[in-house]
């Protein structure tokens, strides 16, 4: 076993190799950007080098952890004997595997012949292919051209699927249905492949219908020794990026997984594999209205790629599959070292079996209700689940600041219960159990996707996420979103302004018992209740209530807090006053929660409130119904209670400087999380008076990476103008409507901000002025 290793990589997967590197006695050397100086893995490590230009600073990935010549002067400064590539970066790169073994170095991962040979997705399939495992109808030239993708697309008919031929991950794939978009996919695809691959070649298959990805595990030694472990359902994807991994697969019958882990050990056996690799396969999904003799026997499949390094959802083979008569579970980890420093394996494939299930989640910095823009910004406050069956492999602390330099996955939370049911349950239930707050997430999807009844029924395909994003959103939808707020009846849209609605608010809530529903006192009769409070009314409520909270001033050493500092609304010989809280959420209109005291008899009732406890108020979103309402804090908790029922929120706050509406309230329930910022109408509008509606923002934060158009340039409706890239995604930037491009500030190459101005298009009835290009 080496001393020392080195480990080439960031973020989760660096701080899994570091953990199994700790286990086994063997010293960590990790290595760093410097927007990664004080990330989890490198204060985890024995040893951490900085990475980058030593005469500036330089994050990017192409400066830092994919130069191959750091990287060995990093190992060879610490006396490191290996390299452990983790996955993504180097971890593919046959380049990198050699100048590790020029090095000196043991490149923890197979030959540099296996990755070139698999690497190259389109030789890949010709070796597998004379290997006698099935593949995918499509394009046979080694390095097609456009003509030949086209003539290939012809040739084996539509729709047809792009993938770049050096990549995986599903970055860059294209799913063409209709031969006039061929030529634009294609020119994307190559865009993407370049970017993130360094090679634009690109090979197109024949698209399965319904189909399910899933992909065999195994393990290879330098003595002759190929086994697998079994599968893993990859099915349940978005863009062809996966959100969930499950092992074993519902699908598959014994014969059909004998035959599919057959296969694989061919396709590993191909190329003279060693290490840890996966063999990804496609499967023609279950016709639902095909009879049930259907499912028998050994079902079709056919070789996709095969990826040689870990996988991302490794996990859940570590928790599903056991070795040997006392059931042990294999670190895969470990496997990859010992294999490397030339160790055989110590079982067979009779001892291989599943014991359980386990399923696992991809936490990522993306906002669903965004189609899934990335996000970023530091992490204020994070809980990570924990409990029976439950295992979290994480990359980020609080104060993490996630950057749009890196791929956008966080953490992965997995859970293993002894069958299907139970693993569904525990993931839901740890899923809600994570807060992370400070940076969108698509926590609160991936719960709710397990709820999905297809999902819940093991009936998968790689299309039913975005089939049910575009047909029944609704599964899907996060409750306490305020993008799903119902407008409370007699709302300030209905009634008027914001004024109207206030005024409304005093009058109708005159009567405090009144205003709760008890009783009318003007005629005694029982008055209606209110309607109980929206999900998302109460994210709104618990908003300004936190706020309100905040404007309590601290007592002074003797206890004695002056009464007219405090947000009471006292008011003398008369009903407390309103507090306001204007609010808006990203994308929302700004909305008003008004906050005023019931037990306020006098000056020293209104104030005398225990710290982080508010007393019985009332409360008002817009012109709708009053409710009655307390809060209290418990550490970053918020205690919520409307109408009689509580409700607990996880809170932080963001005060970093240069807010322009100062302080952001975070609120976190079941997964996901909201900032909720302060509204100030006339700060809002004196910001708005210049802004032109033909004025076209960053909608996440990236790097320019085409621009298309021009200042003073004629453009319509749709035309595209530029590409956004984060996270190795691509968003295309398209004109509003038709009219001229009168101002022009992207520039390719450069890096904005989230909501940073890129272009303005006049429509065409007021492009009177000349355009203008700033940069």
């Amino acid at each position: 076993m080496f001393d020392t290793v080195l480990v080439a990589n960031r973020g989760e997967i660096a701080l899994r190799v570091i953990r199994t590197l700790r286990r086994l006695g063997v010293r960590s050397v990790a290595v760093f950007s410097d927007a990664d100086a004080d990330a989890p893995h490198v204060r985890a490590a024995d040893v951490a080098v900085r990475l980058g230009p030593a005469d500036r600073s330089d994050s990017s990935a192409a400066e830092t952890y994919l130069r191959t010549d750091q990287i060995l002067a990093a190992a060879h400064r610490t006396g490191a004997q290996a390299v452990h590539p983790g996955y993504g970066f180097l971890a593919e790169n046959s380049g990198f595997a050699r100048a590790c073994a020029d090095a000196g170095l043991v490149f923890i991962g197979p030959p540099p012949g296996a990755v070139e040979l698999m690497g190259d997705k389109i030789n890949a399939k010709e070796a597998v292919r004379a290997a006698g495992v099935p593949v995918v109808p499509g394009s046979q030239a080694t390095a097609p051209t456009d003509e030949d993708l086209v003539a290939a697309a012809d040739e084996i008919g539509y729709p047809v699927l792009l993938k770049p031929s050096a990549g995986g991950g599903g970055k860059g794939m294209r799913l063409v249905r209709d031969r006039a978009d061929l030529p634009t996919e294609i020119a994307a695809a190559r865009r993407v492949a370049r970017t993130a691959f360094g090679d634009d070649t690109l090979l197109l298959e024949r698209w399965i219908d319904r189909p399910r990805h899933i992909e065999v595990q195994v393990l290879a030694d330098a003595h002759g020794t190929t086994v697998h472990l079994g599968e893993r359902e990859c099915s349940l994807q978005r863009r062809h990026q996966k959100l969930i991994e499950e092992a074993p697969s519902v699908l598959l019958n014994a014969e059909t997984r004998a035959a599919m882990g057959a296969a694989a050990v061919r396709a590993a056996e191909s190329c003279g594999y060693t290490g840890a690799g996966t063999v990804e396969f496609i499967v023609p999904g279950i016709d639902p209205d095909a009879p049930s003799s259907a499912a028998e026997g050994v079902r079709d499949f056919f070789f996709m790629e095969m990826n040689t390094r870990l996988q991302v959802e490794h996990p859940v083979t570590e928790l599903a599959v056991a070795v040997g008569p006392d059931s042990a579970r294999l670190d895969l980890v470990e496997w990859q070292l010992r294999v490397a420093a030339g160790e055989p394996l110590t079982f067979s494939q009779s001892d291989i079996s599943f014991l359980g299930h386990a399923i696992e989640a991809r936490i990522c910095a993306e906002d669903p209700e965004r189609d899934f823009l990335p996000t970023g910004g530091r992490i204020l406050a994070l809980d990570e689940p924990q409990g029976e069956g439950i295992r979290v492999d994480s990359g980020v602390a609080p104060g993490t600041v996630v950057t749009s330099a890196y791929d956008p996955m966080l953490a992965k939370v997995i859970a293993y219960g002894p069958d299907r049911p139970t693993a569904l349950r525990r993931l839901r239930a740890a899923l809600a159990d994570t807060r992370i707050l400070g940076v969108t997430t698509n926590t609160g999807f991936l719960r709710r996707l397990l709820a999905h009844p297809e999902v819940v029924a093991g009936r998968l395909d790689t299309g039913l996420v975005e089939q049910t994003a575009q047909q029944q959103p609704a599964l899907l939808a996060a409750p306490y979103s305020p993008s799903n707020a119902p407008a409370p009846v007699g709302s300030a849209d209905a009634a008027g302004s914001p004024a109207a609605a206030d005024a409304a608010g005093s009058a109708h809530s005159a009567n405090p018992v009144d205003s709760a529903g008890s009783v009318d006192c003007a005629n005694g009769t029982a008055a209606a209740a209110p309607e109980p409070p929206s999900p998302a009314h109460l994210l709104y409520y618990a908003a300004a209530l936190a706020r309100h909270l905040e404007l309590t001033p601290a007592a002074d050493p003797g206890g004695w807090t002056d009464p007219f500092s405090l947000p009471s609304g006292w008011r003398l010989g008369g009903t407390p006053a309103w507090t306001t809280h204007r609010l808006r959420t990203p994308g929302q209109d700004p909305v008003s929660v008004r906050i005023r005291s019931i037990t306020a008899g006098n000056v020293t009732g209104a104030t005398d409130n225990p710290a982080g406890l508010t007393r019985e108020v009332e409360l008002r979103l817009d012109a709708g119904p009053v409710h009655r309402a307390r809060a209290s804090l418990a550490g970053d908790r918020l205690h919520l209670t409307v109408d009689g029922v509580q409700t607990a929120f996880a809170l932080a706050t963001d005060t970093a400087p240069g807010l322009p509406a100062g302080p952001v309230t975070w609120l976190g329930i079941e997964g996901d999380a909201w900032p909720l910022h302060a509204y100030d109408p006339a700060v809002e509008s004196a910001a708005g008076a210049g802004a032109h509606h033909g004025a076209l923002t960053a909608p996440m934060p990236g790097t320019v990476t085409v621009v298309k158009t021009t200042a003073g340039e004629a453009v319509r409706k749709g035309q595209p103008l530029l590409v956004l890239e984060a996270m190795k995604m691509e968003h295309v930037i398209a004109a509003p409507h038709d009219g001229v491009v009168a101002e022009l500030r992207a520039a390719a190459g450069a890096t904005v901000a989230m909501e940073d101005l890129l272009v303005v298009v006049t429509p065409a009835a007021e492009a009177t002025e000349p355009a203008e290009v700033r940069s």
